[in-house]
């Protein structure tokens, strides 16, 4: 069996997108046996101009054949995001002359990753199994100026249905996608795997908290620092507020800049901007901070999402500080202990939410056990495979 997996990223790239598909693929890699082949087609790592790290255009792993597309320079601008998925979409399907697939598996975060995946497998006659991991037209009708989302809005969801219809079988990350799809595509084959507790975390101790050199406890932030999560809307403000705690920020993002203004402008001591980090490093920050804090900008489609940190964050037992709304809100409140929600962009709750939180580890095996990645990958992979044979292609 041959399956083509298309990932925007891949690791050893930071990227919620690479640890997913990189987990899936092992699983592929399993369930197809001795006679599989999977071709993944990536890019080189982009994710971050602020980490750099080497991999190569081609690599095999056993029956794993990865080939990495080089990118232009680009920072997070859409104009420089359109540019970098035009050459990756060229040179993926340029990849494919000559050769014959079973299934095509592609993975979104973005549209047009899952667009390409249609496009690849009108080429190779062969059935679409996506994984979306976010609506992408309804977090540009939020993001854009309004004006400019206007103009949009048509060619994303002429773009947006011709790729779901296309889908033999598509995987929805979050349940609060559930509703945007069925009632905009009732004929689709829907299913549900989430995101998942990577092993790292599983294996890594999380040691009581160490302060800093001015002996404040440490509230840590890791992921990206884009419109989505708002950061520089809320960061500066809390950390006015609450100036016996550091905060350590990590990583990098199309608002970086607006936040290190913000920043600037307050003149707060309690504030590091660190830049990506790997996940060995990572590991260390989780354990030395006494809370760990998640946020998504006050937007209409993050209500909806399931944010990947959620499940790294909450494997390490320590307390989580979370600004949601909407789905991701009540699934933290639900399966979560310790952790404490406040409505996006609201100091002054973030504040309140803080103090209801016991700051030291709590036990959340049974949360471990339930979202383990390993086992819900096994699960997709099943899935996939589901499908090849129902499609009569094996």
């Amino acid at each position: 069996m041959n399956i083509l997996v298309l990932s925007f990223y891949y690791p050893p790239d930071l990227s919620a997108g690479s640890f997913r598909t990189k987990a899936l693929v092992d699983a592929l890699t399993k369930a197809t046996g001795e006679a599989g082949r999977i071709d993944v087609v990536t890019t080189l790592p982009n994710r971050y101009r602020t980490f750099v790290t080497s991999a190569d255009n081609r690599e095999t792993f056993g029956r794993v054949q990865v080939t990495r597309v080089a990118l232009p320079m680009h920072r997070s601008g859409m104009r420089d995001q359109a540019l970098a998925f035009a050459v990756f979409a060229w040179k993926a399907l340029w990849n494919l002359r000559g050769k014959q697939y079973d299934l095509v598996y592609a993975t979104s975060s973005r549209l047009f990753t899952a667009f390409l995946g249609a496009l690849c497998s009108i080429r190779t006659k062969a059935p679409l199994y996506l994984d979306i991991r976010d609506i992408f037209v309804d977090t540009i009708n939020d993001v854009l100026p309004r004006r400019v989302a206007r103009l949009a809005m048509p060619l994303l969801k002429g773009v947006e249905c011709f790729t779901v219809t296309r889908a033999s079988r598509i995987n929805l990350v979050s349940e609060g996608f559930r509703d945007y799809f069925h009632s905009r595509y009732p004929e689709g084959h829907y299913v549900f795997f989430t995101n998942g507790v990577d092993e790292e975390f599983v294996r890594a101790r999380f040691d009581p908290p160490q302060r800093t050199e001015e002996g404040r406890p440490t509230i840590v932030y890791a992921g990206n620092f884009g419109e989505g999560q708002g950061l520089h809307r809320i960061i500066p403000s809390l950390a006015k507020r609450l100036p016996e705690y550091d905060f350590q920020l990590v990583g990098d993002g199309g608002r970086k800049d607006a936040l290190v203004r913000e920043l600037e402008v307050a003149r707060l001591t309690n504030v590091r901007v660190l830049p990506p980090v790997p996940r060995e490093r990572l590991l260390e920050l989780y354990r030395d901070a006494v809370c760990l804090f998640l946020h998504l900008n006050d937007y209409e489609a993050f209500r909806k999402v399931l944010p990947s940190k959620i499940f790294e964050y909450a494997a390490t037992g320590k307390p989580i500080l979370a600004g949601l709304a909407g789905y991701p809100a009540e699934f933290l409140t639900r399966h979560v202990e310790n952790a404490a929600v406040f409505p996006p962009c609201d100091v002054e709750a973030a504040v309140r939410a803080l103090r209801t939180l016991r700051l030291a580890p709590v036990d959340r095996s049974a949360f471990i056990e339930r979202f383990d990645r390993g086992r819900i990958m096994n699960a997709m992979a099943s899935d996939v495979m589901a499908l090849a044979v129902q499609a009569g292609k094996l």
